[in-house]
């Protein structure tokens, strides 16, 4: 008899363990919360890009929907080896070692994108958000370069069709409200009063990030204004319920995912928009202009690193600031560099043709001190060294208290235009620990018997920040691993 597996949840993670568990010969089901048309969890919420280990071009034609697009023999890729993507996750573990998990998600993560190929999940290059043109060729800059086809929507619709099409089954309205234990081993799903049997259950129901309780008790008083990015299912269910079957919480649970959102945006993110307008929301070209809080002062270096490394922070940082919103200004010099986000029908945003102007119809902000600000970034500009958004071009400000490191032009060209901000949670960074099979752990290290988890609910991935597209890469990695286990045990 074929094993039988239960997968709690429908996103990147989920189905990753679902087409895993099915290869492996297992009877997959999938229970959804949501209704159709709002599952994937946070997946569809995501631009679908993905960070992994290749050594050049070679190992990313393989991956590629189209192979015969343009551009790109005018492309420049680059490498983005397993020791970069080591260093780049050193970078937000505040004095930390790589953790397994981390060491896993690095290793594990260009076979796991050749292996989601395998399956006819195909990817584009990030000529959009992750390329500057640059002496008539594209140049890729973070070490991010391709997403899924139609971003996160068309991710979960590549792997669920994968799914479907090895014979696994979805049913939707279906909440676990709790797990069936036969002593030590997990041997079924809750769903109300409905009692489902399975050999394995699968939890990859995502964190905690839309339930303002848990945010305020885990991250502080400050997380109840955050603005939800993604889908308002992710209530930490599944958490709730491993840990009270014995499993140890594990990973930083203070952290999270955080990035500059629109101040006038849904409490939640929305799926009704366009598919290139669904993260409309999200203002992430902060590091073409400057940011100024209520006091009409900069707070961070705008230009610390490529965005890629700072947009999960930044979220958190104006959060932390007074009223928590943020104002992000810049001159026409970058109009059209902005992402495209900048630019849709709903984005909220002030012009003036002068800065006195401007600072004027900034809401909120004292305006005599912004433009003492902006006046005093405007003098520190280093003219010596020229802009250039492909590299850490080293432009800088000079004799400022904070610094902008890089990417520091003048804001002097009007009109000038500002965008309000405030930060949204995108995911959580606690959650539980897993074995190399996947299997939840208690805390004496023993497995739970028949329990798995996979994605946002696996801790110990990230602490104080990641580098763009680790997340999805991480829940494919640790799904695929967790559909393995489940379908072996």
């Amino acid at each position: 008899m074929p094993r039988s597996v239960i997968v709690v949840g429908t996103g990147n993670a989920a189905l990753c363990a679902a087409i895993a568990a099915l290869e492996k010969g297992a009877e997959v089901l999938l229970l959804e919360k949501a209704d159709e048309a709002l599952a994937g969890g946070n997946t569809k919420y995501t631009a679908g890009a993905m960070r992994f280990a290749y050594d050049g071009k070679a190992d990313l034609m393989p991956l590629l929907r189209d192979m015969d697009d343009p551009r790109l023999p005018q492309t420049d890729f680059g490498s983005y080896t397993v020791d970069k993507f080591s260093e780049d996750l050193l970078g937000f573990n505040d004095g930390r070692p790589l953790s397994p998990e981390q060491q896993s998600l690095v290793s594990l993560s260009g076979e796991t994108m050749q292996w989601l190929a395998s399956h006819d999940v195909r990817f584009e290059p990030i000529y959009t958000r992750q390329s500057f043109e640059k002496d008539g060729r594209h140049i890729f800059w973070g070490g991010l370069t391709l997403a899924a086809q139609n971003e996160g929507v068309g991710l979960f619709d590549m792997e669920l069709a994968a799914v479907k099409r090895m014979g696994g089954t979805v049913r939707y309205n279906s909440a676990v409200t709790g797990l069936i234990q036969d002593g030590n081993r997990v041997t079924g799903v809750k769903v109300g009063k409905e009692e489902i049997g399975a050999d394995a259950v699968i939890l990859a129901s995502g964190g905690f990030e839309a339930d303002e309780a848990l945010r305020v008790k885990h991250m502080g008083p400050n997380w109840k204004a955050a603005k939800v990015r993604g889908t308002p299912h992710n209530t930490g269910d599944g958490l709730s319920m491993a840990v009270a079957a014995g499993a140890a919480e594990y990973g930083l649970y203070a952290g999270c995912h955080a990035t500059p959102m629109d101040l006038y945006m849904a409490d939640f993110g929305g799926l009704d928009l366009p598919p290139g307008e669904r993260k409309n929301y999200r203002k992430i070209s902060y590091f073409l202009g400057v940011m100024l809080n209520a006091n009409g002062k900069r707070f961070v270096d705008e230009g610390a690193n490529f965005r890629n490394y700072t947009y999960a922070q930044y979220g958190a940082a104006i959060l932390n600031e007074p009223g928590q919103f943020a104002w992000q200004v810049f001159d026409s010099k970058v109009f059209d560099l902005l992402y495209a986000e900048y630019r849709f029908h709903d984005a909220h945003f002030v012009q003036a043709d002068t800065l006195e102007q401007l600072v004027t119809q900034l809401k909120g902000v004292d305006a005599a001190a912004a433009l003492e600000t902006l006046h005093a970034y405007n003098a520190a500009v280093d003219d010596a060294v020229p802009f250039d958004p492909t590299i850490l071009d080293g432009k800088s400000t000079n004799g400022l208290s904070l610094a902008k490191s890089h990417w520091a032009q003048r804001i002097n060209h009007g009109p000038f235009r500002a965008f309000p901000v405030t930060g949204g949670i995108t995911f959580t960074y606690g959650g539980l620990k897993v074995d190399d099979a996947g299997n939840v752990l208690t805390e004496t290290g023993h497995p739970i018997g028949g329990l798995f988890a996979c994605g946002e609910i696996v801790g110990g991935v990230f602490f104080a920040g990641y580098p763009g597209g680790s997340g999805l890469t991480s829940g494919a990695v640790f799904g695929r691993r967790a559909g393995y286990g489940a379908a072996s045990a």
